[in-house]
């Protein structure tokens, strides 16, 4: 394996460990919820999006199949935390709009895990986490467009 190759795989290994630590940290914030984590996921998606979503969109932007987003969507909406509004530029890809149900679960998750976090940066360096969060970003924008080159 070459050295670009192990520090690639080092680096899949560090995110993967890091990403179970933070759902550990940051359960108690859905506690009560009922919600599984892709549930979850896609109400924040809903919720924090600028307008609102398909379910592709979602499904595009955190790199799981249109199944999965559509599925947890689906339960959101049986739960009525979401609604599915039609879509004026598309026949089949409803829009996704929180319900005051949603918005009032996902404001308290969102107050909880700010707690969360402010006791777990008294243990970490605010200048590394934002370094951490610039290069990561990089890293991702540089797979988008390996993918999307590997598309054309």
């Amino acid at each position: 394996m070459s050295e670009s190759h192990s520090d690639l795989a080092l680096l899949i290994d560090a995110l993967a460990r890091t990403q179970g630590r933070l759902r550990a940290a940051f359960a108690p914030a859905r506690a009560g919820s009922a919600l599984g984590d892709m549930e979850h996921t896609v109400l924040v998606a809903v919720v924090e999006a600028r307008e609102p979503p398909t379910v592709p969109q979602i499904g595009r932007s955190l790199g799981h199949p249109r199944q999965v987003i559509q599925r947890a969507a689906n339960r959101l909406i049986e739960a009525r935390l979401i609604t599915a509004e039609p879509n004026p530029d598309h026949k089949r890809a409803a829009l996704l709009v929180a319900s005051a149900a949603g918005q009032a679960l996902q404001a308290e998750a969102n107050r909880r895990a700010g707690d969360i976090a402010a006791g777990l940066m008294t243990c970490l360096d605010a200048a590394q986490v934002k370094q951490a969060t610039a290069l990561l970003s990089a890293i991702r924008a540089g797979i988008e467009r390996h993918e999307k080159g590997k598309a054309s």
